[in-house]
């Protein structure tokens, strides 16, 4: 045939299948009809026909042909089988097979017997799928002829006889193939059941006779139990763990092996695993040994069921934990009480408090008490005896407790703490706070020696649920240090006012370094006044801090916060350094008649700082200010007992020109003549002496007092300048008196800088 044309007719159903398949073009493309490739008739020797052309037309020839069948061969058969080769693996199988199929067509004479042996390598291949055989003979069929031609000594018809009997021998060599195949696996896999069912009953026995082996020799006790929680069976480990024989413990029910140490769960768990709800629990168990003792366990049940799955047995696995358990509640007593009173510490504490905060409804009282004076015990006498002074105050103090809703507790050092609940828990806490006052009234005799001692103490009460075991205890330490700034030695109910008062003053304290470092600070002047001619002379620093969050705060609101802290210094030196800029500015205006001085309070703590005169001298240096513009505030108390040694900065700052003022004069008590010894220039009269001087009349003894103190400032050539003026009657007895020079609201509020000159001169007292 002549490729490219095609004979009419219906298709060759196999040839169609592997054409669609995707077969290269070429021959192949040739129309099949039911048996060998035919060609349309053409003109010719005598004698060609149909067979002769089959014979002698040009088909593919040697190896390429018969790869070129193979290839076919692979695409009709390999979507119908199940082996696990590739599609070019397969191909590749196909190939010698189709050279078997081709010798046999050509062999003389012809014998198909090989062609069987095709059939079962296809099988072989695992291509054992029923669906595999049709097209396995159809493409046979179809191209086998067209690629491997039988030879011109054939006709049509004979090669298509050949091809049939190929087809049939193929055929039963695969049906052989695949019904040895089935019978070799229906009887390996009888073997193998006959194996499983022997290997089986070896392991049943092995498993027996390996559960007794367990059972028998585990270290743990192990228990079996029916249902109903009869004991069968118990292993040597469980008899010996309850000091019997296993004869003695068979037989009987679980139930009845209770102890009063059993927590409620337990038997809750149980009844679960018995009614098969669950199935496994394990908890800590405590039993009666056969002389009593008691057995700690580590209890393990569990539930067997059998092949319907139902409950049948309980297992039970023990291990005696007693000894751990021992040590374990030694460690835990150890970690909850105190090592040197014996008294439950801060973790038992805390434990009880928040169970008494979580219960519902009920309410709660703590007593804080610390020991007034304590450091000094140790400091004097000795961490010894101090320790033995806190076992005798833990003894007082425990035997002012009995009752089971009361605990008393060391906190640490000379702390301790009284915890109780109920419904008059505050009337309680009140009387135990007296009753720990009154056991300790009495001195503690150590060493032949009488040691007194006292308590503060703080009360803290409320409902469970309002607050937490922190917020609780800082209440009651605020309250308890209440109680020792009142004097010591009482107690104190806790106040939600002084509370708040505290923690806004820990916040501000917490505040301060930063605001420094911010800028929030800022300065405000108040003028001095003489009260000879009304002009001013100058004016008092006086720092406020603009809080972010509070607003403008006064001195006395942070001053002793900055004090405490240590901040107060370099706060100190950032004022005088403002204020020295400022006089030097105010200096530079020249708005006044006479040089203006500024005046800069000094705390006890920038007194006693060794860098102070270094200090004053750089910020003059750096302002250009003279020393004389300068005054430096100090209050009497600070200078009440100071020695030489305390006092040498400020006659070194005196000798320099700098001027000393002694604030709040008259409120330290001083004696008179220890003023001959300080290095003052002038006295501040604390605003207390002047008061009965705003209205007319006068009080007579206030007027007294401060003629007595000008009179003897101005015989020691010291001046006198009056704070807390509020009023013009005020200001002018004191001018009378011979006071020179005066601040107050009468004269003005602190202010800006800018407005130093303008004097209100009007009443500001009520």
């Amino acid at each position: 045939m002549v490729p490219g044309t095609r004979r009419p007719g219906a298709r060759n159903a196999h040839a169609h299948m592997v054409r669609d398949a995707g077969a290269p073009p070429g021959p192949e493309d040739a129309e099949p009809g039911s048996g060998p490739a035919r060609r349309p008739a053409s003109p010719g020797p005598a004698g060609t026909g149909a067979a002769g052309t089959a014979a002698t037309g040009t088909p593919p020839e040697g190896d390429a042909a018969l790869r070129r069948f193979a290839a076919v061969w692979s695409r009709a058969v390999y979507p119908a089988t199940a082996t696990s080769m590739t599609r070019a693996e397969f191909e590749e199988h196909l190939v010698p097979l189709a050279g078997r199929l081709r010798a046999a067509l050509r062999s003389e004479p012809f014998d198909p017997a090989p062609a069987a042996e095709v059939g079962a390598a296809i099988v072989r291949a695992h291509c054992t799928e029923p669906d595999a055989l049709s097209p396995l003979l159809g493409a046979i069929d179809a191209y086998l002829l067209l690629y491997c031609p039988p030879g011109r000594h054939l006709t049509d018809e004979e090669a298509r006889n050949r091809c049939a009997r190929l087809q049939h021998t193929v055929a039963a060599g695969f049906a052989g193939a695949l019904r040895e195949r089935t019978l070799a696996e229906q009887e390996a896999l009888s073997r193998a059941a006959l194996a499983a069912q022997a290997e089986t009953e070896r392991a049943l026995h092995t498993s027996e006779e390996r559960f007794r082996a367990v059972f028998e020799g585990a270290a743990i006790g192990v228990g079996i139990a029916d249902v109903e929680g009869r004991i069968m069976d118990v292993n040597e480990a469980l008899s010996r763990m309850f000091g019997t024989r296993p004869a003695e413990v068979t037989g009987r029910n679980v139930g009845e092996m209770v102890h009063p140490d059993d927590s409620p769960d337990v038997w809750g768990l149980y009844s679960e695993l018995v009614r098969g709800e669950r199935d496994y629990y394990r908890v800590e168990k405590a039993y009666y040994r056969g002389d009593g003792s008691v057995l700690w366990t580590d209890l393990s049940v569990a539930l067997l069921r059998d092949a319907h799955g139902r409950p049948q047995y309980q297992l039970a696995l023990m291990e005696d934990i007693t000894e751990r358990r021992l040590l374990h509640e030694q460690l835990r007593y150890e970690a909850t009480h105190d090592a040197l009173t014996g008294l439950p510490n801060r973790t038992m504490f805390f434990e009880r408090l928040d169970r008494a905060l979580a219960s519902g409804g009920d309410r709660f009282g703590v007593c804080y008490l610390d020991l007034d004076g304590f450091k000094a015990v140790n400091d004097s006498l000795g961490h010894a005896v101090g320790d033995r002074l806190l076992v005798a105050v833990a003894e007082r103090l425990r035997t002012c407790t009995g009752a089971p809703a009361e605990l008393v507790a060391r906190l640490g050092g000379d702390e301790f703490v009284a915890l109780l609940t109920g419904p008059a828990a505050q009337s309680d806490a009140i009387s135990l706070a007296r009753r720990m006052l009154a056991a300790l009234a009495e001195p503690v005799r150590l060493d032949g020696r009488d040691l007194s001692v006292r308590a503060s103490i703080g009360i803290v009460d409320g409902a469970a649920g309002e607050c937490g075991p922190a917020e609780v205890l800082r209440s009651a330490d605020i309250t308890m240090y209440r109680a020792k700034a009142a004097g010591g030695n009482r107690y104190e109910l806790a106040d939600a006012d002084s509370d708040a008062r505290v923690i806004a003053r820990h916040s501000l304290t917490n505040c301060l370094p930063a605001a420094l470092d911010n800028g929030e600070f800022f300065i405000e002047y108040q003028p001095l006044v003489r009260l000879e001619d009304g002009t001013v002379r100058g004016a008092e620093a006086l720092v406020r801090w603009l809080h972010p969050v509070h607003g403008v705060l006064g001195p006395d609101q942070f001053i002793p916060l900055a004090e405490s802290t240590g901040l107060i210094v370099p706060l100190g030196r950032w004022v005088l350094q403002e204020a020295a800029r400022q006089a030097r500015a105010w200096r530079a205006e020249g708005t006044c008649e006479g040089p203006l001085r500024v005046n800069v309070n000094l705390s006890p703590s920038q007194l006693r700082h060794p860098a102070l005169v270094a200090d004053t001298v750089a910020v003059l240096d750096s302002s250009g200010l003279d020393p004389s513009a300068l005054c430096l505030e100090v209050t009497e108390n600070a200078l009440i007992g100071a020695d030489e040694e305390e006092l040498r900065p400020l006659r070194q700052l005196a000798d320099l020109g700098v001027d000393i003022a002694l604030d709040d004069f008259g409120t330290g008590y001083s004696n008179l003549s220890y003023l001959r010894r300080l290095p003052v220039s002038t006295l501040k009269l604390d605003r207390s002496f002047t008061r009965g001087m705003q209205r007319a009349p006068a009080d007579p003894v206030d007027v007294k007092i401060v003629e007595g103190i000008v009179s003897l400032a101005h015989t020691l050539d010291l001046s006198v300048t009056v704070e807390g003026v509020e009023t013009g009657t005020q200001a002018e007895h004191l001018r009378v008196l011979g006071c020179d020079t005066a601040q107050g609201w009468y004269y003005a509020r602190p202010g800006p800088p800018e407005r130093l000159h303008t004097l209100s001169l009007v009443d500001a007292a009520s």
